[in-house]
């Protein structure tokens, strides 16, 4: 399928989210590789995921930043919209944690240090993200960090509003904040929550907070006092449970903050078994590198 007689698609999407299709392309007039999300419809025409849609466009065309994607074009395509974006290579934060398990200490301060350069400067602009989990955070060749999928991504000024469906929340239950399942209304505090259970799931290999339901996971959210994380720094167990505080007030100032005192733990990187040795710097590269090795052999 060729779309404005420009981007070619490939056959099969790279995946499937919940606003949409994202696939592989070849941008014929700057002969360069693309990815073109598509808006899905299931049901015909829905207002509220085409602005949802549109939002995150927006979002993507303000923030400037090397750690979060970089659109390329926004249209119309046999009335569904699409969006053309920069095209990522990498593997998520879930496949890494699906290959090795727990993650050295290192790592994973690293990881989540470079997702709070890209939150402070969306937050800077009045952005939260409030979808943040491990499908959404791609690690590069290179070791940077992308964070993906602003979907559910809100200019603070100007939507006060909740932004709920009827009868649903919109998010990912094991990473949502109190305040998000409470109220459906997000700040800043609320993606540095998530960041919080995507830190405490890379150190011990599973998900904070689990359940037969979705609801049960939002009761657990709301109410249940979140296991200590053995086996790693005080002070960076504190850190984790001031993330997850229930308060949004008694969490860390922001996402700077955080940056800053995650640093002190992303040094001294391991070696990982079976894995490459790494960098001298706080950077998940070599383990990327390892990993498409073996899935290049597979």
């Amino acid at each position: 399928m060729v779309i404005g007689d420009r981007y070619e698609l490939d056959d099969l999407p790279l995946g499937q989210g919940g606003m949409g299709a994202v696939y592989g392309g070849h941008d014929r007039h700057l002969d360069r590789r693309v990815a073109v999300k598509f808006l899905r419809l299931p049901g015909g025409q829905d207002e509220e995921l085409e602005r949802r849609f549109i939002r995150e466009a927006r979002i993507l065309a303000r923030l400037e930043h090397p750690g979060a994607p970089v659109l390329y074009d926004f249209g119309t395509y046999e009335q569904r919209l699409f969006q053309v974006m920069q095209f990522i290579e990498g593997v998520t934060v879930a496949d890494l944690l699906g290959e090795h398990g727990p993650l050295p200490v290192p790592w994973a301060a690293a990881i989540v240090a470079q997702a709070c350069a890209v939150l402070t400067a969306a937050h800077k602009l009045s952005i939260c993200h409030r979808d943040l989990k491990p499908t959404n955070l791609m690690l590069c060749p290179d070791g940077s960090v992308k964070v993906l999928d602003f979907g559910l991504a809100m200019l603070r000024e100007g939507e006060t509003r909740q932004f709920t469906r009827i009868g649903q929340i919109l998010g990912t239950p094991a990473y949502m904040s109190p305040e998000q399942i409470q109220s459906g209304i997000a700040g800043p505090e609320s993606d540095l929550y998530a960041l919080g259970c995507v830190l405490h799931e890379m150190l011990t290999g599973r998900q904070l907070f689990t359940g037969p339901t979705e609801y049960a996971v939002f009761d657990k959210q709301v109410k249940a006092r979140p296991p200590r994380v053995p086996n790693v720094p005080a002070a960076l167990d504190r850190l984790i449970a001031e993330l997850l505080e229930k308060q949004p007030e008694n969490r860390p100032a922001d996402a700077c903050e955080l940056y800053e005192r995650l640093q002190p733990f992303a040094v001294d990187l391991p070696t990982l078994p079976g894995f490459l040795n790494p960098p001298s710097l706080p950077s998940p590269g070599r383990m990327y590198a390892r990993m498409v090795g073996r899935v290049g052999k597979q």
